[in-house]
């Protein structure tokens, strides 16, 4: 029998994938943009703006599902783990948006004189754990989520080696913060990733990790 809560998660389901994908979108135009030299602050910016937005959304309705059906357990467990994934998709675009307005305040690395290839590591390590996430949650995959832990760890090596090239540059110092800066949103990123992994883990299996 079909209960008229499963309707309900079916559609907090879909809202939370959707938000996902925004959320995947934001990051790429935003770290596309850095690499580059291009200026993407206002759609970066608009595109945070409707995940926050989305997350607002998927919280009312989450409420809805629980004062209207009082839920099980396991169906708490679900809506639960949306509620804190769709807020780790607003940080995503929030740190986004971050990378973006650090990039049109002080410039980025094509203005910068700071040479290194880790940056471009960072980056396509972030860009991997931001995709796998929202690969992981729309096919409830806990395994695929499991992977984000190894990457996680990648990228702070990488994160720790930069700041100390970053450290030791003879370069201006609105390049070293800017590279600073936009450094750390990617860290946190990844950090965001594992939190997103551990509630589709949670999501599919019921057991509680950690993937730091």
């Amino acid at each position: 029998m079909v209960r008229l809560l499963d309707a309900g998660l079916e559609q907090l389901t879909m809202m939370v994938y959707k938000s996902g994908e925004v959320a995947k979108s934001a990051i790429n135009l935003s770290i596309s943009a850095f690499m580059n030299g291009i200026d993407a602050m206002e759609d970066v910016r608009d595109l945070s703006d409707v995940i926050s937005s989305m997350t607002v959304e998927i919280e009312n309705k989450a409420f809805e599902l629980i004062v209207k059906y009082q839920p099980v357990a396991s169906d708490l467990r679900i809506i639960n783990s949306y509620m804190k994934i769709a807020y780790d998709f607003e940080r995503y675009g929030r740190y986004a948006w971050d990378i973006s307005f650090t990039h049109k305040k002080l410039g980025g690395l094509d203005e910068c004189a700071v040479a290194s290839n880790l940056m471009p590591k960072l980056v396509e390590k972030v860009s991997e754990m931001v995709g796998k996430s929202v690969k992981a949650l729309r096919e409830h995959d806990a395994e695929l989520a499991k992977t984000l832990a190894e990457t996680e760890n990648e990228v702070d090596e990488l994160y720790f080696a930069y700041l100390n090239q970053l450290s030791k540059a003879r370069a201006q110092s609105k390049c070293v913060m800017c590279n600073l800066l936009v450094s750390r949103y990617l860290e946190r990123i990844a950090d965001h990733t594992t939190y997103v992994g551990e509630a589709i883990v949670y999501i599919a299996t019921g057991e509680k990790i950690s993937l730091r």
